[in-house]
């Protein structure tokens, strides 16, 4: 029975295979860094986007990040990632703005700001650029591992983000299809 089950979803994986590679990819997907982060840019903009305003206060639990904290938590890290590698810190920046910018607009922008920031930041970088050695947190490493982080660190937030939007609610706009 078991040789037959498997013969049987071998031939359905088989025959779904042609589908499967005419389905386009999302912009960005297996283009690089900076397609990967345009791809999470994008999903990260739009899911702020589809969220309601009153929805930027709600939090799961008390003492736990709320929607517009951890929105704010990605755009001050982005910041801060970039001034690991020798940019400035925009003059307006302020420690504590998870806490006290909370209004969507405001978040939005800052929120619009810092992933800007990290892909202009990364298309000026060179080859040589990229093995630089930097101080990152407690270790030795290259701002290649900088802009690693970053991106990793966004899509880590970004399916808390799509946790907190399920839970009141809101849609992902891309999975709406």
């Amino acid at each position: 029975m078991n040789t037959w089950l498997g013969r049987v979803f071998g031939l359905f994986l088989l025959l779904s295979l042609p589908a499967l590679a005419q389905q386009k990819l999302p912009e960005g997907i297996a283009e690089g860094y900076d397609g990967e982060w345009l791809h999470a840019s994008q999903q990260l903009i739009a899911l702020a986007d589809a969220t309601p305003a009153d929805k930027f206060a709600w939090r799961p639990a008390p003492g736990v990040r709320s929607t517009s904290e951890v929105y704010m938590h990605i755009a001050m890290a982005n910041f801060y990632f970039l001034s690991v590698i020798g940019q400035k810190l925009p003059p307006d920046f302020k420690e504590g703005m998870s806490k006290t910018v909370t209004a969507k607009p405001e978040v939005l922008s800052w929120l619009k700001r810092s992933l800007e920031a990290v892909k202009q930041a990364h298309k000026a970088e060179t080859p040589e650029d990229l093995q630089r050695k930097v101080h990152f947190v407690d270790r030795d490493t290259t701002v290649d591992a900088v802009y690693l982080r970053a991106i990793v660190h966004t899509n880590e937030h970004m399916g808390q983000l799509v946790a907190y939007a399920r839970m009141t609610g809101v849609v992902p706009p891309w999975s709406k299809d």
